[in-house]
């Protein structure tokens, strides 16, 4: 009966999440708008952070309760994930464009990143220090997504937002972070529940349960832009998400609290690497094609083979 409830519980708090992180990204683009905010910091700053809030509200509650495992978990496990079962999904519906900018830039920068965490983890801490570090790289890339954007304004995509009263804004924003705080804190009880019912480490339920529900905001988007043919999209959020969550979510972390990073989380972070190899090497003549998506699919497989017999 307890394990229904931590079940339901975690759902109830992955729900949570995902609404509180929409109605957070209208409420704070309707107040940024109304203080005559450009449109293009709105899309490249509020909408791309609204987009991990899940994956950061979850880790960083997660550290704070001493489940540091599900920290780091949940970050590493959802690159791989959003890299392997979304885009893999979604390329097996249909071929997928890849911009030559994402290939040239964008991946090869979430590979250094996540190979840059790697280091910073390799001691057992993301410590206060590495915190900075990442938050410098943070703030580099914000700049160089304001520049590019400013440089080739044709070519910036800026997500829809919901026009919105001050009013309206302000409480949207409210009752969003209300259910971004009280969705994680939710998620990370019951996930911590489920692991201990179970005898599973807290890693194995942070980088699959845990890291699929901060996730299903990528999922859903990517597998619907594929589904109504705007697939192009989707590589360029999924990087993007990935960039936001090691250097946004671990960043911001590690400046709160020293987030500790377990041995066994170096070949996870290596898997990420991987991950991200494939993606480069697949997308190199600018189309991911179903085969890629396949072969995408059955690398997570394995990867999620070894996490069982861990």
């Amino acid at each position: 009966m307890n394990m229904i409830l931590q079940l339901l519980l975690l759902a109830v708090g992955f729900v949570m999440l995902v609404k509180g992180a929409d109605w957070f990204v209208d409420g704070a683009a309707g107040i940024a708008r109304k203080f005559r905010i450009p449109q293009l910091v709105i899309g490249l700053t509020i909408v791309a952070m609204g987009t991990s809030a899940p994956e950061a509200a979850v880790s960083i509650s997660a550290a704070l309760k001493g489940s540091a495992d599900i920290t780091i978990g949940n970050i590493v496990g959802s690159n791989i994930l959003n890299i392997l079962i979304i885009l893999g999904l979604a390329s097996l519906i249909v071929p997928i464009a890849v911009a030559k900018a994402t290939i040239k830039l964008d991946m090869p920068f979430m590979m250094f990143i996540t190979a840059v965490l790697l280091l910073l983890g390799w001691d057992g801490t993301v410590s206060l220090g590495d915190g900075l570090i990442l938050a410098g790289l943070f703030i580099a890339y914000i700049a160089h997504l304001l520049y590019d954007a400013k440089k080739h304004p044709d070519t910036a995509d800026i997500e829809f937002i919901r026009e919105l009263s001050l009013p309206k804004s302000l409480m949207w924003t409210v009752v969003g972070l209300a259910l971004i705080i009280l969705g994680s804190d939710f998620a990370v009880d019951a996930a911590t529940e489920i692991a201990r019912i179970l005898g599973l480490s807290e890693r194995f339920i942070g980088l699959t349960i845990v890291a699929l529900g901060t996730s299903l905001p990528e999922l859903f988007t990517s597998v619907m832009a594929a589904r109504k043919g705007n697939a192009d999209i989707a590589i360029g959020n999924i990087v993007g998400s990935n960039i936001f969550n090691i250097l946004f979510v671990v960043g911001l972390s590690a400046l709160i609290i020293p987030v500790p990073f377990a041995e066994a989380f170096r070949i996870d972070t290596l898997a990420a690497i991987g991950a991200g190899l494939l993606l480069w090497l697949f997308s190199l003549r600018g189309k991911l094609v179903r085969w890629h998506g396949a072969v995408m699919l059955l690398a997570y497989g394995g990867y999620f083979a070894y996490l069982l017999l861990k």
